[in-house]
């Protein structure tokens, strides 16, 4: 560790503190709590999923400055992912209550022109993939190793999403919605 320091001194790199983590995490709060709301589709369960990134990120191995944020966000995903446990082939049952109350009839304006409610009553394994690949922008190839999962069973899951929501986008995303063939 020494070596280390007296390195980052030498070179100028700069690590984030655990005092930068919880700053992250202040202003970030609403994006970080809807990312794991995304993915769990139960308030209770994002706000245990921000409780522990933040934990994680502070207690955690020191990351470069400029990853903080990225470094945060991806906490959130992998304490939903330990808390939900999403396995492919796997349907359990979507949150229809928290859907329902979350969402309502309401459209939730984004570029995308994304139904929270739609997303919200994906299959769990289905709406993790769709989460990391499509929102998150995790490769099909880092989403299948945070999940435990075969590539082929991202891009499947990705397409059932797909399917689901294509009827909820408006036209303005067509290319956004296009299937992938798995390999």
């Amino acid at each position: 560790m020494l070596q280390m320091n007296a390195f980052s001194r030498q070179n100028h790199i700069v690590y984030t503190t655990a005092g930068d983590f919880c700053r992250i995490f202040a202003e970030d709060m609403n994006a970080l709590y809807l990312l794991g709301l995304l993915l769990t589709a139960e308030p209770a369960n994002a706000e245990s999923c921000f409780v522990s990134g933040l934990a994680d990120c502070v207690d955690g191995q020191p990351v470069f400055k400029e990853w903080g944020r990225s470094w945060a966000r991806r906490a959130i995903v992998k304490n939903a992912i330990r808390l939900m446990g999403p396995k492919p082939g796997y349907r359990g049952w979507p949150s229809m209550r928290s859907a329902r109350h979350l969402a309502g009839d309401e459209k939730w304006d984004w570029e995308s022109g994304l139904y929270l409610n739609s997303l919200l009553q994906l299959d769990v394994f289905d709406r993790f993939v769709f989460v990391m690949v499509v929102l998150e922008k995790y490769s099909e190839h880092e989403c299948s190793l945070l999940l435990g999962c075969s590539r082929r069973d991202v891009i499947l899951a990705r397409n059932r999403a797909f399917g689901h929501m294509g009827d909820k986008v408006g036209p303005q995303s067509d290319e956004f919605l296009q299937p992938v063939e798995a390999a």
